[in-house]
């Protein structure tokens, strides 16, 4: 029988939103990622989204969806979005922005409304898998799904 997950803000989004999604419970490792994640789970890292919250040069927060087995040029996205800059929130910034600890963030069901850039080569996948918005708890969906649901602009700004 499957373990049962209690609802969190990011599953009762998809659920209001009426998108088809598997939930995926696994062991949380502090500071483990997308490498622990996707071992536990058993899929390739490349398919594990994380969710990473950043500011421009104005503090604006912004969200960027990236394969776990990659890093995101700050430069390259701060051009692709018409920012002077682009850096990652401090923790607890996060935090305030997302609704979410470090760890748990989703891009659904966030405390605050912001936009959402996702790696252009992630759309192309057949399934990704994503935080649902605790540690140790990811949920399964169709990529494409990010389009219906959220204010997504797919960038090109992964680097290995």
């Amino acid at each position: 029988m499957a373990k049962h997950i209690s609802e969190t803000p990011a599953t009762q989004f998809l659920r209001r939103h009426q998108i088809v999604f598997t939930e995926h419970p696994y062991v949380y490792e502090e500071h483990g990622g997308t490498t622990v994640s996707a071992r536990e789970l058993g899929v390739d890292e490349h398919q594990v989204v994380k969710t990473l919250v950043m500011q421009d040069e104005t503090a604006k927060p912004l969200l960027v969806l990236m394969h776990g087995d990659r890093k995101v040029s700050t430069k390259n996205l701060a051009r692709q979005i018409g920012c002077k800059s682009v850096e990652p929130c401090q923790p607890e910034v996060a935090n305030r922005h997302s609704g979410y600890l470090i760890g748990g963030t989703s891009p659904f069901g966030t405390r605050k409304a912001m936009p959402v850039y996702v790696e252009q080569s992630i759309l192309e996948l057949e399934k990704i898998y994503i935080n649902g918005g605790r540690r140790g708890y990811l949920v399964g969906l169709a990529p494409q799904s990010l389009l219906a649901v959220l204010p997504c602009k797919a960038v090109s700004c992964a680097i290995a």
